[in-house]
């Protein structure tokens, strides 16, 4: 790990996970979905426990995802800054997590196959905003 500390780690980590393959369920570099890009990028930047052990966000269900952020240590704010995670809706029946950089969003896209790294404000309705801080 870098020298950096708190958000701006987040975002080194989340950054150098950028071309990993994107794998359903996955948790390591051999393939990551959402939720495994933000438990292995805050795992690496110092913040433990934030993906739950069983999970869906193949749901509609805002409320029972916000459950799984508060039990792995994250708590809800009004704006999101860089290192925060976006709880985002790209579809009626699917939620995704990126993580904010300040330039854009680093997140697991199931469509490109790998991680990325998409520029400017999400191309999805953001529905809650969460932060280790």
């Amino acid at each position: 790990m870098s020298g950096e500390t708190g958000a701006a780690a987040i975002v080194a980590q989340a950054r150098a996970l950028i071309g990993v393959p994107f794998r359903l369920h996955g948790r390591s570099e051999a393939g990551l979905d959402c939720v495994g890009l933000a438990a292995l990028a805050f795992a690496r930047a110092g913040h433990a426990g934030v993906a739950p052990d069983a999970y869906g966000l193949r749901t509609h269900d805002a409320m029972r995802v916000g459950g799984w952020l508060r039990a792995a240590g994250l708590r809800p704010v009004g704006t999101g800054r860089p290192g925060d995670l976006a709880l985002v809706r790209p579809g009626p029946l699917a939620l995704h997590l990126m993580i904010a950089t300040g330039d854009g969003f680093v997140h697991a896209h199931a469509g490109l196959g790998r991680v990325v790294e998409t520029p400017g404000a999400s191309p999805w309705p953001v529905i809650g905003w969460w932060t280790g801080a």
